[in-house]
């Protein structure tokens, strides 16, 4: 469900915020008023997935970089037409992380989008699973 701002979505969620290590604002849009008000799309599977991604990850914090994203901030930082983060998505810090230990609790958690990058771990949960390198990234993540 989709949320004009993050004040709003708080206001509306929480008193049935059952997720300690995430707050709708570090999901929301990013865009800083230039195109929306702190757009956030909840999602709770996605959200339970991101808690069981922490827990596999060794309760290490995530770190997310980009959320849900407003189509104009969307196309300002060159994101895909159809990207996932139009809805909700997360590119997750890979500071403080083992890659390899990350990606592994991303898949355990039920994510079946994976972006893999120089710096940090493009998640979601599409329909059809998919897993591609940006550019660059590729030689980072052999074994």
């Amino acid at each position: 469900m989709l949320y004009s701002c993050t004040a709003q979505a708080e206001a509306a969620l929480s008193r049935h915020w059952r997720w300690p290590h995430f707050r709708a604002a570090e999901l929301a849009c990013k865009c800083g008023g230039r195109f929306c008000d702190g757009a956030y799309w909840h999602a709770p599977l996605f959200l339970d997935a991101l808690e069981q991604m922490r827990a596999f990850a060794g309760g290490r914090a995530l770190v997310i970089t980009s959320g849900h994203r407003c189509a104009g901030w969307n196309a300002a930082v060159g994101g895909a037409p159809l990207s996932q983060h139009k809805q909700i998505a997360a590119d997750i810090s890979l500071i403080g992380h083992d890659r390899h230990g990350l990606l592994q609790a991303a898949r355990q958690a039920g994510f079946t989008g994976l972006g893999l990058a120089r710096s940090f771990l493009h998640v979601d949960r599409r329909a059809r699973p998919a897993r591609w390198y940006y550019k660059r990234s590729e030689g980072l993540w052999q074994t």
